[in-house]
């Protein structure tokens, strides 16, 4: 029994510090991450923390009430002094006569309540905690908006990868066989070992960029992981091809910088700035409010607070206004320092705007001139992988060499690698636009 907990520990163990996934399509990688990335979490949280702001500016305005209550035991009763004549009006003037007066042991008890009649301040708060929760609601979309970004761009950058990996193992692959097949002719003696070592230089050279490739994947996968916030001994392997990936880059960028998140965000906080004028000034307004007060007392000379003596009542209510008069200029003050700060944010939001109409103008050219610079490199890449396999073929009936066989082959590897870095300019710059247009959604 023992020795089988042993083994389903151990087997937990192992589910937990390298768990698989199988394959994950872009949609996949995406769902995971909004779910389990902890700038979502705490963005989450900071909407929840603003919705109790919002409930606790709320309550300011609800009536209050509160039980206090007191006991206290004199050990040396207070001492009280009249002048001497109000007991005898013959006694010499000066003289007073000292007493002690009350009771050792006394207890109150009172219920308060309070509640807010008028208060400018009040209502611009209740403004401004309203337009903290949507504040806090764009911050939580952009937060959405940063962890898909990061998500999609690493995909892209891992799909890449994956592809470059199986070319360049597919060259190897091909390199290896003329390589074994050459070995019969040196045996024989119809090429020179010169020769020979060219094509085994072509060999390691092709290896070596396959492992090149094998690690760039890594890294990648890497990257994709900690952009999901995904476990990095996790297991996994894509399963959206480059293919859709390039169809969906061919997909036009629908939108304005209208809906850009952070426009919306420097709009929200005008709105709050606005709200901040308006507290100013409404500090120079009255403020009123009421209470009411019941309270009980019971004055003992033993402590028998629980006998059926009396406790003395007392009830009163009223009402309380304040009027500002005099602040030596700190209102003011304050009050102009708001005005600046909103007229700076809605300065802060035209620069803004033609930032992103700038960078809405270079996005589309930079997508533009991807494409067609993909569009090329396929091109080339069909052309100088044609142009290989038929330099080994000449080079098997003898009428070309193996140096120029390796120069093709260098030509088809700094090809690819133009290719590759083609592939990458065309994704971002498409998620750099839909970005822009805040239309970076889960589908």
């Amino acid at each position: 029994m023992k020795f089988s907990l042993y083994i389903l520990a151990f087997l937990i163990g192992v589910s937990f510090t390298n768990m698989s996934f199988g394959q994950m399509t872009l949609l996949d990688v995406k769902e995971y991450a909004l779910k389990h990335h902890f700038d979502i979490l705490n963005a989450d949280l900071e909407y929840n923390k603003a919705i109790h702001k919002k409930k606790e500016y709320l309550s300011a305005g609800m009536p209050e009430a509160y039980i206090n209550g007191g006991f206290n035991q004199f050990l040396n009763l207070p001492v009280q002094v009249i002048d001497a004549s109000f007991f005898n009006p013959q006694s010499p003037e000066g003289q007073v006569i000292a007493f002690r007066a009350g009771t050792e042991f006394n207890s109150s008890a009172s219920l308060n309540v309070n509640q807010l009649l008028f208060d400018g301040s009040y209502f611009v708060g209740l403004e401004a905690s309203k337009l903290l929760v949507e504040l806090q609601a764009i911050q939580k979309n952009r937060s959405r908006e940063e962890v898909l970004f990061g998500v999609i761009e690493a995909y892209h950058i891992a799909s890449v990868a994956s592809e470059n990996n199986l070319f360049a193992d597919t060259v190897f692959q091909l390199t290896l066989q003329v390589e074994e097949k050459q070995k019969g002719f040196l045996e024989l003696g119809l090429m020179t070992q010169e020769e020979f070592d060219q094509i085994h230089y072509a060999v390691l050279r092709t290896m070596n960029n396959k492992e090149n490739a094998e690690l760039q994947l890594q890294n990648a996968m890497a990257l994709l992981k900690y952009s999901m916030n995904c476990p990095l001994d996790s297991n996994f392997s894509l399963s959206t091809s480059i293919d859709e990936l390039s169809l969906n880059a061919l997909r036009p960028s629908l939108g304005t910088i209208n809906e850009n998140s952070t426009l919306k965000l420097l709009e929200n906080q005008i709105k709050l700035s606005a709200c901040d004028v308006k507290n100013n000034k409404a500090g120079f307004l009255p403020s009123l409010s009421a209470y009411f007060q019941q309270s009980y007392n019971a004055y003992r000379t033993s402590f028998n607070f629980f006998s059926n003596n009396p406790w003395y009542s007392q009830t009163s209510w009223g009402i309380q206004m304040t009027i500002p008069v005099f602040s030596s200029g700190k209102g003011k003050s304050t009050l102009k320092q708001a005005q600046i700060k909103f007229k700076q944010d809605e300065n802060t939001l035209k620069i803004t705007e033609n930032g992103l109409k700038l960078q809405e103008i270079q996005f589309k050219n930079d997508l533009k001139s991807a494409l067609k610079q993909k569009e090329l490199q396929e091109q080339n890449i069909i052309l100088t992988e044609k142009i290989y396999k038929n330099a080994i073929l000449k080079q098997k009936a003898g009428k070309i060499s193996n140096t120029e066989v390796t120069q093709k082959l260098n030509q088809l590897i700094m090809t690819q690698a133009e290719y590759t870095a083609t592939l990458i300019n065309v994704f971002k710059s498409k998620i750099k636009l839909d970005k822009l247009y805040n239309k970076l959604t889960i589908k």
